[in-house]
């Protein structure tokens, strides 16, 4: 189904080469998010440019580079930016850094990304764990033949986001006084941001929140049988709420000042796995 998976040997030993260090654990960032990876003790860096096979990352805030150190005292990698299908790639492109994160030993797959609210109960500058996606990009990155070796041909979607995860977040979240949420996102292709009635359409179908990623990383994830645990920050109301004109800084700095409580929620959910 993927002629580019083939590349993936060549695109693991490029890694393994350089870092021959065990890493069970990943974190990609989202929108907004670069700084959460000061708190990483980096052994090293490399733009996603020089990876073979990777693709550039090209959207704003999104900083394209593979980090690999240690936070909380584990080894993880950090996806600094990730890849959308709106910059022009596949939902194989996009979801290649997964593969490979699994071949060098990733099972804990930690997600992260900005989101429009959906729900009145969720207002700007609010960390809400995803407990569930709906898919609405209209592409699926598993299209295509499939090789038995990497996973299952009809993934079971049942338990995307670990349930043993999002108890855990919702733990470290009590125990370091940060204020929690929970809902269920629905992923779109964008790149524009949706319109009233799509947002009415999507409160409808039981969407809390939107954005324009998470979803192919996430069925890549449980295809790979890997463990998942995904966190949006809600960077803008919907035009539910509002007819406002949405201001791409506005969303980027909305992320940026919520950092710090995402930060010292990765830092301790690292600790407690």
């Amino acid at each position: 189904m993927r002629k580019i998976l083939k590349h993936l040997p060549e695109t693991v030993n490029f890694i393994k080469q350089q870092y021959k260090k065990r890493i069970d654990t990943a974190i990609i960032l989202g929108t907004g998010l670069n700084e959460v990876a000061s708190s990483v003790a980096p052994e090293l860096i490399i733009p996603y440019e020089k990876i073979p096979h990777f693709q550039v990352s090209t959207a704003p805030s999104h900083k394209g580079r593979m980090i690999f150190g240690r936070m909380a005292g584990k080894r993880i990698a950090i996806m600094q930016g990730r890849l959308h299908c709106y910059e022009g790639y596949t939902p194989l492109e996009t979801t290649y850094p997964i593969f490979t994160l699994k071949k060098i030993g990733v099972q804990n797959l930690i997600i992260t990304n900005a989101a429009g609210s959906l729900n009145k109960n969720l207002q700007k500058g609010d960390l809400v764990i995803i407990t569930d996606h709906i898919n609405l990009t209209g592409q699926n990155p598993l299209i295509g033949l499939n090789d038995n070796n990497l996973g299952p041909r009809f993934p079971s979607m049942h338990d995307a986001y670990n349930n043993e995860f999002i108890k855990l977040a919702e733990d470290v979240a009590q125990k370091n006084n940060i204020p929690i949420k929970t809902g269920i996102y629905a992923g779109l292709l964008g790149p524009n941001l949706e319109t009233a009635a799509e947002c009415k359409m999507l409160k409808v179908i039981g969407a809390d929140m939107v954005g324009l990623s998470t979803v192919h990383e996430v069925i890549v994830g449980v295809y790979l049988q890997m463990k998942i645990m995904a966190i949006s920050i809600i960077t803008n109301l919907s035009n539910l709420f509002h007819k406002d004109r949405h201001l791409q800084n506005e969303i980027e700095k909305t992320a940026h000042n919520s950092q710090d409580r995402l930060r010292i929620l990765l830092e301790n959910f690292l600790k407690s796995l």
